[in-house]
């Protein structure tokens, strides 16, 4: 279902365009169907019009419902799903998970992996537009940590951030949001089943149109507990 709704909403523009085209043409089916059923003069050819007309009137109706459908989902329904549901990437390997079943990548202690002493550059970020303002690059964080912030770009859809260890790839969608903020709270993260070490963390901001910007990132170092 999630799927769908992501679809749905994704090429909203493109189903409207589609359903619009069929509806011209079923229009224009009806139209001749319900002269020829106008024109016919003998019973038989007047009963193949009216199963013409009938099926063409059906095919309207199939259309108009369709858009209605659409028109629904798209405003009343998407709006109301939460963020999650646009989320394209996994959601457990870097957050609370049961038993032990962090990857040993996760946590290898920080003796087997010497920490760098200067921390990577911040890329991507800009101010007033994507950006972290709490942490910032290169703080060290615990427990649970609020991310502060902002997202605020042109034809906004959702924003999300994920983290991954530091140099790696294997990034892990945390939380995400539907509304605009500015300088505010994103959300938060909990550090508290990680293996104590750098982390990248970025925040991507995906507009209306499922297109994604290029994310900012900045590097924290989680101590323990």
């Amino acid at each position: 279902m999630a799927e769908l709704y992501r679809f749905l909403s994704t090429y909203e523009g493109v189903i409207y365009f589609v359903l619009a085209l069929g509806g011209l043409f079923a229009l224009r089916w009806l139209w001749s169907s319900w002269r020829e059923w106008q024109e016919a003069v003998f019973g038989l050819e007047r009963e193949f019009a009216r199963r013409r007309l009938a099926r063409a009137l059906a095919a309207v109706v199939i259309i108009l419902l369709l858009g209605l459908g659409e028109f629904a989902v798209a405003s009343f329904v998407i709006p109301s799903l939460p963020a999650s549901v646009f989320l394209f990437t996994p959601t457990v390997q870097l957050l609370t998970t049961p038993q032990g079943t962090l990857s040993p990548d996760l946590a290898t202690p920080p003796a087997q992996t010497p920490l760098p002493t200067t921390p990577a550059e911040e890329t991507g970020c800009v101010s007033g537009k994507l950006a972290f303002t709490s942490p910032r690059n290169g703080d060290e964080v615990s427990g649970i940590v609020v991310l502060e912030g902002t997202v605020d770009i042109p034809r906004f859809g959702f924003y999300k951030y994920e983290v991954a260890p530091h140099g790696s790839d294997l990034w892990a969608a945390v939380s995400a949001g539907r509304l605009v903020v500015r300088e505010g709270e994103l959300g938060r993260w909990d550090t508290t089943e990680l293996a104590p070490g750098d982390y990248d963390l970025r925040l991507v901001a995906v507009d209306n149109e499922g297109n994604a910007l290029p994310p900012c990132v900045i590097t924290v170092r989680v101590k323990g507990e």
